[in-house]
């Protein structure tokens, strides 16, 4: 059976190259690029891909779905540019594919037609094994035929027709790319997004007590309950990038809904 693995980009130029030979062994690779305007593209058509234009309107559902319409595969590997393919993980889907068995009538019922894979989060230099980083299991190989369409503006998830495994070796993900302000870059970029998305669901008013009540949940989360502080300093300053991640999100909702409620004041 035939593997399509297919890549998301948008100005990756610093991480490209290593992402692609972690699976310069599929049939194919697809390229999805979001509006590159670095050396992305030129650096990727050394790996020979299938490069798929996708409009900056576009949401990430919508650069997934592209791909999967794009791709001849009967499989598809979805990889993010800041993620590799192990060896370990390479062998486990070889192994996989090798072996499945046709999906027809009772064994798609029986058989996994979908995988969750696990990602070990490089943050801040190492993999962080506390704070609720691990395992943090992302859906990304599927059988084409077996997926109808992912859906979600922000955090996207594909809707399978059948059966879901899990695997055991794991994707690197370098979510950290050597300094705070790419990450800062990032918080901007998607505390945005979900503010936008709970002013849309007529999130209740925030006030002092709300902001005190976000961030002290996440404090809780990241270092009680899913013990950051074993990772070290490293997990530490990570769950407290977490707190005022929340901060920064709850802050532009409250941006937000200021100013719609300054906009039907002056109505």
């Amino acid at each position: 059976m035939m593997l399509s693995a297919i890549v998301l980009t948008k100005n990756e130029e610093a991480v490209i190259e290593d992402c692609l030979n972690s699976v310069k062994w599929a049939d194919e690779i697809v390229i999805v690029d979001n509006g590159s305007t670095d050396n992305t593209l030129k650096l990727a058509k050394n790996f020979n891909p299938k490069i798929v234009h996708s409009p900056p309107e576009n949401s990430f559902a919508d650069h997934r779905n592209l791909g999967a319409k794009a791709a001849n595969g009967d499989w598809l590997l979805y990889v993010d540019a800041d993620e590799r393919v192990t060896p370990e993980l390479k062998e486990e889907i070889f192994s996989l594919i090798a072996n499945c068995l046709p999906c027809k009538g009772e064994l798609l019922i029986a058989q996994p037609v979908a995988y969750a894979i696990p990602r070990k989060n490089i943050r801040l230099t190492k993999v962080l094994y506390h704070g609720g980083w691990w395992p943090d299991y992302v859906l990304r190989l599927m059988k084409k035929e077996s997926l109808e369409e992912w859906q979600g503006e922000l955090h996207e998830q594909p809707v399978i027709k059948g059966k879901t495994g899990y695997l055991k070796e794991a994707f690197i993900h370098f979510s950290h790319r050597g300094s705070f302000e790419h990450k800062l870059q990032n918080t901007i970029k998607w505390s945005k997004i979900e503010a936008e998305k709970m002013l849309l669901a007529n999130h209740p008013p925030m006030t002092i007590t709300r902001f005190l009540s976000a961030m002290a949940r996440e404090f809780y989360k990241r270092m009680i309950k899913y013990q950051a502080f074993r990772d070290g300093t490293e997990g530490v300053i990570e769950a407290f990038y977490q707190v005022f991640s929340v901060f920064i999100t709850y802050a532009r909702l409250w941006e937000m809904q200021n100013s719609k409620e300054k906009i039907s004041c002056s109505k």
